[in-house]
């Protein structure tokens, strides 16, 4: 098995190549670069809505709605206006509704407004002036019963008279 060639053998030695993926196309072999969370610094304030899909860490204040996948806000962050994300951690000072499944009130946080959530978390000495509102999760459609054909519709035959 792992014995020499003899001296006098001149036998070219063969590489295959290894077996690609089988079905594996190119775009999940290419993985996209992780996202980084943009970030609205201390000495910034924005007058108006910020939006997208991302993570965003609002240091600054933020005088409008927010709407984006994931957002902290710092204990120097303040945000005038309502909330809208998959997930919310709040240092700082909200002043308005916030709509979140995932949302945690950290002992700094200052918030005046309603809470919508599936999950809530405060820690000791979190502010929180509002109503907390669970996320009421619609039942998951049953199975429609096997349906019965319908009964045939009678032919009918509609004719216009002139109005005069």
């Amino acid at each position: 098995m792992f014995s020499k060639p003899a001296k006098g053998s001149k036998t070219p030695v063969q590489i295959e190549p290894l077996p690609l993926p089988a079905a594996a196309p190119v775009d999940q072999i290419r993985k996209a670069p992780p996202r980084v969370a943009s970030l609205i610094s201390s000495d910034i304030t924005i007058e108006g809505g910020v939006s997208g899909d991302g993570e965003l860490q609002i240091d600054g204040v933020v005088r409008g709605d927010v709407r984006v996948g994931r957002l902290t806000v710092g204990e120097t962050g303040h945000v005038e206006g309502g909330v809208y994300a998959e997930a919310v951690e709040i240092r700082g000072r909200v002043v308005g509704a916030i709509t979140a499944k995932q949302v945690r009130l950290y002992g700094t946080a200052y918030v005046d407004g309603d809470i919508t959530h599936e999950q809530l978390a405060m820690e000791t000495g979190a502010f929180f002036q509002g109503r907390s509102l669970k996320f009421q999760r619609q039942a998951p459609p049953q199975a429609a019963p096997v349906a019965v054909a319908p009964a045939p519709v009678a032919d009918l035959t509609l004719t216009a008279k002139p109005v005069g």
